[in-house]
């Protein structure tokens, strides 16, 4: 039985209806029990990592949420809907994306995209490539907006997609390792604009970099079968150590960080 959002997190109250609601979820591959009667609650402009270990059902928990895969029990909803009806509102980001190095794209093109289906068929208008832009300039790309996507960093195509989703009016952002091949000043880029944006929308991310989660986000959703949600900051060493089944280095970012023994030192 995993715990609640609110009585496992110690998380503030929330009003209102949460962007995404697990109530009792379970989900098994054949035999293969990966989710285990998960109970949690996102709210709206939160910002939250799926972290855990390989297998542990990070990657289901993604599908779910996207209504890829259907719950074996329990009931999941999205801005109080079913995942079917709530799911326009959601702004996907794979890990990579497949692409012809060749097709003459550039970054606008991508981050327009986001457009497609808002509209008449093959129109863009001169306030859709304004809100392109818009959303490209929020993910520091403003100068390369006319740049081949081809020729982009790793980091910067990621930020294109972003704002691709940004640009479709997205309210919920999920992420599937964003910072997996960039390097660490990207990484800082794409953190620093994720965190601006989280006034604006409600930001999942997927991921396995355990730095990069103690620095970006407030809150964590563990998944190894079961399902747990700690606040960032008391995710200790011994809670890694007994999700992921091995000893694993957490260093926390919030001015106070944990030595190899468990004890508090003050920067």
């Amino acid at each position: 039985m995993s715990e609640s959002a609110h009585s496992s997190c110690g998380c503030q109250t929330h009003s209102g209806e949460p962007v995404v609601c697990f109530d009792g979820v379970s989900f098994s591959y054949g035999r293969n029990l990966v989710i285990d009667d998960a109970d949690f609650d996102i709210y709206q402009g939160e910002s939250v990592c799926v972290i855990g270990p390989n297998g542990g059902g990070k990657s289901t928990l993604l599908k779910l949420m996207l209504g890829l895969l259907t719950p074996d029990q329990g009931e999941i909803r999205l801005f109080g809907q079913s995942t079917k009806q709530g799911r326009a509102r959601v702004g996907y980001v794979p890990q990579q994306i497949e692409f012809d190095p060749l097709f003459p794209v550039s970054a606008l093109d991508v981050a327009l995209m986001g457009r497609l289906g808002k509209g008449s068929f093959g129109f863009v208008s001169q306030a859709d490539r304004a809100t392109a832009r818009d959303a490209l300039a929020k993910m520091g790309l403003a100068d390369q907006a006319k740049q081949p996507f081809a020729s982009l960093s790793g980091g910067q195509r990621q930020a294109v997609l972003i704002a691709r989703a940004l640009v479709a009016e997205s309210e919920l952002l999920l992420l599937d390792e964003p910072t997996a091949h960039v390097d660490v000043a990207a990484e800082e880029r794409l953190m620093k604009s994720l965190k601006a944006l989280g006034s604006e929308l409600t930001v999942i991310t997927v991921s396995h970099d355990l730095a990069f989660v103690s620095r970006s986000v407030p809150k964590v959703v563990c998944v190894n079968r079961c399902v747990h949600v700690h606040p960032t900051a008391r995710l200790t060493e011994a809670r890694i150590r007994e999700l992921y089944g091995h000893e694993v280095r957490m260093v926390q970012h919030d001015h106070e960080h944990l030595d190899s023994h468990g004890g508090h030192h003050h920067d």
